[in-house]
């Protein structure tokens, strides 16, 4: 499962309270598609949770991750840093095999599905 950390749910109560939307069943949505500098990028924007979505709820935030993220996401940790030059959420991935040096992508480690060949 992925864990996230108290300062990344203050983060996300702060975004959700900047906007002028309903705050109610809404979070930040997590997922990873191909592409930055080391083959696969972390993508992450406030949504609405959708069908398949595993859900993670933290203090009443909610962070969504859909299916196909879900296995680069397992064991992950979500926070967020509040640095000068370097400000932002951050995942702590175990299922990267190397990141780059900005965080924002990561090459994952062969993930196994489950089937023999």
């Amino acid at each position: 499962m992925i864990r996230v950390t108290d300062n990344a749910v203050k983060q996300l109560h702060h975004l959700l309270r900047q906007d002028d939307l309903p705050q109610d069943n809404r979070g930040l949505r997590i997922l990873v598609a191909k592409g930055g500098c080391a083959g696969m990028e972390y993508q992450m924007k406030i949504d609405q949770p959708l069908e398949g979505d595993a859900i993670i709820t933290h203090e009443g935030a909610e962070f969504y991750i859909d299916t196909e993220s879900q296995a680069y996401l397992s064991g992950c940790i979500i926070d967020y840093s509040d640095g000068l030059t370097d400000a932002g959420f951050k995942i702590e991935n175990p299922n990267a095999m190397r990141s780059c040096g900005c965080g924002t992508s990561f090459e994952p480690k062969a993930i196994d599905s489950g089937t023999e060949h």
